[in-house]
């Protein structure tokens, strides 16, 4: 692959959303599958690439370098395509199982999401990551309104308002930014004076922007209740795309632009722990399964980011590789709470229990996708925490033990959390079986003695977590990916050789 195919990644699923909303109905639904599958196969292309050339760069329009719009890839850039492609492309699957893609303009919206998407993790400069993320909102606003639950018009405009509000502080930043440094270019902004106060005033104020669309505590109360008011098909979309995204972009600015900040290793590693210790344990409060999935997805993100807060090549690769886990294992528990939703019509625990007998493939794919998040084998999850320790193991005695802890408890309460999901929902007697719960009413759901999750409905979860448990058995090629992006964000020369030629 050449660089000069980059900005493809975001013009052909452009193309795509703006002839789906022309031509709707089969062929609409046509281009919503190809347009996650050209991200995958680019995504694997720019992987097999990247083994020999450690960065590819493209000016648009052949402008000077350092002032045209860069589209940059390198190792990370490439294994963020390939899993969102993936995690897209088993989302869209869902969607078109359960009928939601059959809504007007949902495989247009989609696929200017995934634009957006793909533009973010391929620019190499802050004012078009900027652009590319509003891009990504867009479609964001129509697709809550459009699907979920009744209560999508108020939590709208709740995602609406933080969203807004945080896009303004990236805008303010990325011009704080320009003010101070003269340019926006990543590539030019390595060489900018990380010590000047000014510069780190800037720099914090898009990082802050990032680290509230991330849902990092304490501006994280927003996305579990944002998040489960959506579709099972959208809830899954965002949980792989707008956090990961912004996530992507906090490893990419923090070490490529701030040079790793090892000054602020102490106060990251402070704020990701206890972002993992309020995700892990805000599951138990809740009576729903994917606002309890919700809080997880708020714990993943501070074991994501602990690799950041620790700062060594280990600790960035075990953050990536963990990542990549979190995206498919959430992914395949969200969907397989779609398909309770779809068949059953209600995501609360109480109705719902003894499907581990009446749903046994089911219940096999949401105890492997519960054990990877508490980190038990065989799973991705696993791997990912024996390498966040390994790379805490390298630190000095008080972080060793302030991420050792961490990890050790949140994992505890993600145990406590996933073990209630699963006694309430699995367990129990059979549904049919369900006592009434007071005096002329019953909790128990109605449903027909052959009303069953069909095997297509299941099947997108299951790619995810195939996908999973093939990283647990052959961990070594992503292990290997990760390790080189993490050398890439901390080796720079070759960014900006390719980017500005010098």
């Amino acid at each position: 692959m050449t660089g000069q195919l980059l900005p493809l990644m975001v013009v052909v699923p452009l193309l795509g959303a703006a002839l789906g909303a022309l031509v709707p109905g089969t062929v609409a639904r046509i281009l919503l599958l190809l347009g996650p599958m050209l991200t995958t196969t680019g995504g694997i292309a720019l992987l097999v690439t990247h083994r020999d050339t450690p960065v590819l760069a493209h000016n648009v329009g052949g402008f000077v370098p350092g002032i045209a719009i860069p589209f940059v890839s390198d190792m990370l850039s490439a294994v963020m395509l390939t899993v969102t492609g993936l995690a897209t492309l088993a989302c869209v699957l869902f969607a078109l199982s359960v009928g939601e893609a059959r809504l007007r303009f949902f495989p247009s919206l989609v696929l200017m999401l995934s634009a957006g998407v793909n533009g973010a993790l391929l620019t190499g400069d802050l004012f078009n990551l900027f652009v590319f993320i509003e891009v990504m909102l867009l479609p964001s606003y129509a697709l809550i309104a459009m699907t979920g639950s009744w209560r999508r018009l108020g939590i709208g405009r709740l995602f609406v308002v933080v969203n807004l509000v945080t896009s303004t502080i990236l805008l303010i930043g990325v011009g704080l930014v320009y003010g101070v440094a003269g340019s926006v270019n990543i590539a030019v902004l390595t060489e900018a004076d990380a010590d000047d106060p000014r510069f780190q005033l800037a720099v914090a104020m898009v990082l802050l922007a990032l680290v509230i669309k991330a849902g990092v505590v304490p501006v994280h109360g927003w996305l579990p209740r944002a998040y489960p008011a959506t579709s099972a098909a959208v809830m899954a979309l965002f949980s792989a795309l707008h956090t990961k995204v912004a996530i992507y972009a906090i490893f990419r600015i923090h070490q490529s632009v701030l040079d790793g900040a090892t000054a602020w290793m102490t106060v990251l590693l402070v704020l990701f722990t206890v972002t993992m210790l309020v995700g892990a344990y805000g599951s138990l409060g809740e009576r729903m399964i994917r606002r309890s999935l919700a809080w997880q997805m708020v714990a993943g993100v501070g074991y994501i980011l602990v690799g950041v807060g620790i700062g060594t090549q280990l600790g960035l690769a075990a953050g990536l590789f963990y990542m990549v886990h979190h995206i498919l294992v959430m992914g395949s528990l969200l969907l397989c709470a779609g398909a309770i939703e779809h068949v059953y019509r209600t995501q609360q625990f109480v109705g719902l229990s003894g499907l581990m007998r009446r749903e046994p493939l089911l219940a096999v794919m949401m105890a492997l996708g519960m054990l990877s998040l508490v980190g038990f084998p065989p799973s991705s999850g696993f791997f990912g925490k024996v390498g966040i320790a390994r790379a805490a193991a390298e630190l000095d005695g008080f972080h060793i033990w302030l991420v050792f802890g961490a990890v050790l408890l949140a994992s505890i309460g993600t145990l406590v959390a996933m073990s209630r999901l699963w006694t309430e929902v699995f367990w129990g007697p059979p549904l049919e079986e369900m006592p009434s719960r007071g005096k002329g009413r019953t909790d128990a759901l109605v449903v027909a003695d052959d009303a069953r999750i069909r095997l297509r409905t299941l099947a997108p979860a299951g790619l995810l977590l195939a996908t999973s448990l093939a990283i647990f058995l052959v961990p070594g090629p992503l292990w290997e990916w990760c390790l080189q992006a993490a050398e890439g964000l901390q080796d720079l020369a070759p960014y900006v050789e390719a980017v500005t030629g010098k």
